[in-house]
């Protein structure tokens, strides 16, 4: 099963991330109360949680400046009910999934792929992943294009937490796993890592000062032998705590659902799901 999780994530994360572009979704949070900018996507994805602070919010989103999260949470919670939000997020990306998909949204493919993403599922475990376990206590939505949106976003946050955890282990702080991962050259760019994630200027430079200092970043900013080798055991660690629903699934149903999830992910991003260039980013 070795790097069929990575290819899924591929695969599959377009479906799922639409909920941070769609229109419909941005117009359905900020009615039910939330205000235009960053607080529909913190309180969007940080709802399952329930109300919680923005300490919670900074440690399980990781590479966000924590003085950004603080400015909108917990005051979103004041302007809308966890509750309302993950309602209002739901009715959403259904709007947005009816409009990138079309007529394919009740076809067989969808069908398809939201049972075996649903079967996937089951082999996640919550054990020190609390943004997974949060969304895992949510109840499935009844139709299947939904079934499928829900089931991306375990497997998504499912993945995300083990990555968090590889950081944590290879001694990368949220600024520095946006740091190295830009200096990859396989992500953001400089100007777009510190405007999405609410880094300044001194920030960043005081981050990547501290990554010289311990040998991982070279004077130019680059990764250093060092540098090149923690990335490494990052993703070593992250795709191997990733296999859980891969190996659940077996070879054989995660090859045909990476099959429906390319097909579709491609039907959302030709629909104009996306700016240009989102997903060569990646994930810090």
């Amino acid at each position: 099963m070795a790097g069929d999780e990575k290819r899924f994530k591929t695969a599959f994360d377009s479906l799922h991330a639409l909920a941070y572009f769609a229109p419909e979704v941005d117009a359905a949070l900020t009615g039910a109360g939330l205000r235009p900018g960053r607080m529909p996507y913190f309180a969007g994805r940080a709802a399952a949680m329930g109300a919680v602070g923005p300490e919670v919010v900074a440690a399980t989103f990781y590479n966000f400046n924590p003085e950004v999260v603080a400015r909108v949470i917990p005051r979103a919670w004041t302007l809308a009910t966890p509750e309302r939000v993950l309602e209002a997020r739901l009715d959403g990306v259904d709007q947005a999934l009816t409009r990138l998909l079309g007529e394919h949204v009740k076809s067989d493919d969808v069908a398809e792929a939201a049972e075996l993403a649903r079967e996937a599922t089951a082999g996640c475990t919550g054990e020190g992943r609390p943004l997974y376990a949060a969304h895992a206590g949510l109840a499935w939505p009844g139709e299947p294009h939904l079934v499928l949106w829900h089931a991306t976003t375990l497997l998504r946050e499912y993945r995300g937490d083990g990555h968090i955890a590889a950081l944590v282990l290879n001694g990368l702080s949220g600024i520095e796993a946006l740091l190295t991962h830009v200096a990859t050259g396989r992500g953001f760019v400089v100007d777009a890592a510190k405007l999405t994630r609410g880094w300044s200027d001194e920030q960043w430079a005081a981050g990547q000062a501290g990554l010289r200092d311990r040998g991982l970043l070279d004077a130019d900013g680059k990764l250093t032998e060092e540098g090149v080798a923690v990335r490494d055991r990052v993703e070593v660690a992250t795709e191997s705590a990733a296999r859980g629903p891969w190996n659940h699934l077996g070879a054989e149903k995660t090859a045909r659902l990476e099959e429906l999830g390319r097909g579709l992910g491609a039907r959302v991003v030709e629909a104009g799901a996306y700016p240009a260039g989102v997903f060569a980013q990646g994930r810090p």
